[in-house]
C-alpha cells in the first residue's frame, strides 16, 4: 500500500497512533533534553475530518484550547496574551514575553502580505477556484530563518497545509516535521480540520478527506504512563457518549468569525458573562453560539470560584460538556449517568 491508512474518526487514527508507538517503537531520541520513543514517517487519512474529537478520560483534552488556537490562526495573532490565556504553558515558549514566532502560525496562514497583499488562505482558496485541478494551493508554515538559531524555544513543527479540489470535495494535506502524538497530534489536527472545514464553507463545497503526514512521531517518555492508560481505557471502558460529530454551518463566512472574535476578546477580558439567554440573541447559527458558550465555561473557570452555571453546561454540545467535566471536574459536575 503507497497510500496512508485511513480511518473514519480521529479518535480511531489516534488510538492506532499511540498503539503503534508503545508496541513497536522505532528508536528511543534525547533532544533537547526531552526523551522520546519515535516511529518515523507515519501517516493517515481520516474520511469524516468533522469527526475531531477523540472523547477518552484518560486524555483530558481541552475542549476551549482546541477553538482557542483556531480562533487565534485565523485572526492571524501571534501575541502571548490571547493563546496564554487558554494555555498557560505556551509563555514559557515567547522569547519576548509578548509574542510567539514558531508556534504562531495565523500571521504565516492569514496575515496579507506580498505584492499581491493577500494571505496564504486567500491564494490557495483562489487557485481552488480558478485552477480546480491544481497542485499549488500550497500554504507554507515552517522558514528556514527559524532553524538560525539551534537554541530557539519555538520552531514550527508543521512545513505546509495544502487544499485540492477533487471530485467536488475540498481535502487537505498536513506535512510536519514532527508531532508529539499524545499532546500535539490532537491539537494540530483539530486546528487544521477546522481550517479545512472552514475553507471549505467559504468555496460552498463539501468536506473531503484531510491526510497528515509527519517525519517524527514520537511520545515522550514521561508521558508513556498516561499513553498506556489511554490505550487501557480504549481497550476496556465503555465509549463516552456517543457524541455525534457537529459540522460547521454552511454559511459560516468571515463576518461570522469576526462575530465570535468580539465575543471571546470580551469573555477573555471578564467584561461581561454571556448566559444562554443573551447569546440567543446574537446574530450567529446554533453552533457558533454554542462555541461562545464554551467560552464563557471557560470565562467562569478563570475568574469565578463556583461551579460552572448550570444555564451555561445545559447548552452546551453534549460532548463539550463531557469534556468539561473530565478536564475540571471540581468546576463542572457530571449530567446523571455521565462518568467523571
Amino acid at each position: 500500500m503507497l497510500t496512508p491508512a485511513t480511518f473514519t474518526t480521529f479518535t480511531d487514527a489516534y488510538l492506532a497512533v499511540l498503539r503503534t508507538i508503545v508496541d513497536e517503537p522505532h528508536a528511543v531520541t534525547a533532544g533537547r533534553g526531552k526523551d522520546a520513543w519515535e516511529v518515523p514517517n507515519v501517516s493517515f487519512r481520516l474520511t469524516d475530518p468533522t469527526a475531531r474529537t477523540p472523547y477518552l478520560a484518560a486524555r483530558r483534552a481541552n475542549p476551549v484550547f482546541n477553538i482557542a488556537e483556531f480562533l487565534w490562526y485565523v485572526a492571524g495573532r501571534d501575541d502571548i496574551d490571547m493563546i496564554g490565556y487558554y494555555a498557560p504553558r505556551l509563555r514559557q515558549l515567547s522569547p519576548d514575553g509578548t509574542r510567539l514566532t514558531g508556534t504562531a502560525y495565523g500571521p504565516r496562514l492569514f496575515t496579507p502580505g506580498g505584492t499581491d497583499r493577500r494571505s496564504q488562505f486567500e491564494r490557495a482558496l483562489d487557485l481552488t477556484v480558478h485552477e480546480p485541478d491544481s497542485k499549488r494551493a500550497a500554504m507554507l508554515i515552517m522558514r528556514p530563518d527559524e532553524l538560525e538559531d539551534p537554541h530557539h524555544p519555538d520552531v514550527a513543527c508543521t512545513l505546509a497545509l495544502q487544499l485540492m479540489l477533487r471530485g467536488g470535495r475540498l481535502h487537505m494535506t498536513g506535512y510536519m516535521r514532527g508531532n508529539d502524538a499524545k499532546i500535539g497530534l490532537l491539537c494540530d489536527v483539530y486546528s487544521f480540520t477546522m481550517i479545512l472545514e472552514f475553507a471549505a464553507r467559504l468555496l460552498r463545497v463539501p468536506v473531503g478527506t484531510y491526510t497528515h503526514h509527519v517525519g517524527s512521531m514520537h511520545i515522550n517518555t514521561l508521558d508513556l504512563d498516561q499513553v498506556r492508560a489511554i490505550l487501557t481505557e480504549a481497550d476496556t471502558a465503555p465509549a463516552a457518549g456517543p457524541f455525534p460529530p457537529d459540522p460547521m454551518p454552511a454559511d459560516t463566512d468571515w463576518p461570522v468569525i469576526d462575530l465570535v472574535l468580539h465575543a471571546e476578546e470580551a469573555l477573555r477580558a471578564n467584561r461581561l458573562p454571556m448566559p444562554p439567554a443573551d447569546v440567543s440573541g446574537m446574530p450567529l447559527a446554533p453552533y457558533w453560539q454554542r462555541i461562545v458558550l464554551l467560552l464563557e465555561a471557560y470565562r467562569q473557570i478563570q475568574h469565578t470560584t463556583g461551579p460552572v452555571t448550570a444555564d451555561v453546561l445545559d447548552a452546551l454540545h453534549p460532548g463539550h460538556r463531557w469534556l468539561l467535566t473530565q478536564r475540571w471536574p471540581d468546576r463542572v459536575p457530571a449530567t446523571a449517568g455521565q462518568p467523571r
